[in-house]
């Protein structure tokens, strides 16, 4: 079993699944899990005999047919594939959305204000410049929306992620029409 991220939600599924599994491997991009994870967690699965942290570690694919048979794990310069019963990913807890450098407004924690939400947002009258009110998932610049984890008040679920990138397509058509 393979669990992805380096943050506290990984480490209590890799605890739970070590109950379960043979083998646990957690794969993270940093170098330990000190800078991301509660020390308590870090302390149980250094304690754990079937959990394995492997540092600087991504997966780049999944194979299968009707179901996850490998992964291609990448370290470093080297990837391989190894079999896998199951891959739990447990990424975004954080929102990477510093590049975006205040093109549209986030909530306090970095996530994205998007449809009704931004106008709960003091400065949204101030920038929104469109007779419209934005759409469910627009940001507060116009044609540029955000879907999943990234976005303030998502469901933080996988289907949920998906079902907002499907969603945010007729958005775009509809915001194309406009222009």
């Amino acid at each position: 079993v393979y669990v992805v991220g380096g943050g506290n939600s990984a480490g209590q599924a890799a605890m739970y699944l070590s109950q379960f599994a043979r083998r646990v491997f957690i794969l993270i991009r940093r170098e330990d899990l000190t800078s991301t994870m509660s020390a308590y967690l870090i302390d149980q699965i250094n304690g754990t005999e079937n959990i394995e942290v492997m540092p600087h570690s991504e997966v780049i694919e999944a194979h299968g047919s009707d179901r996850l048979e490998c992964l291609t794990i990448k370290t470093g310069d080297q990837s391989w594939k190894v079999g896998a019963a199951a891959l739990f990913v447990f990424i975004g807890a954080r929102p990477y959305t510093d590049w975006m450098n205040g093109l549209s407004r986030q909530d306090e924690k970095g996530f994205l204000l998007t449809g009704r939400d931004l106008a709960l947002d003091k400065e949204f009258k101030k920038n929104w410049k469109l007779q419209r009110e934005p759409f469910l998932l627009e940001t507060s610049t116009p044609g540029i929306f955000a879907a999943g984890d990234v976005r303030s008040g998502a469901m933080n679920r996988v289907a949920s992620a998906v079902g907002e990138g499907a969603m945010s397509i007729s958005f775009v058509h509809r915001y194309l029409e406009e222009v």
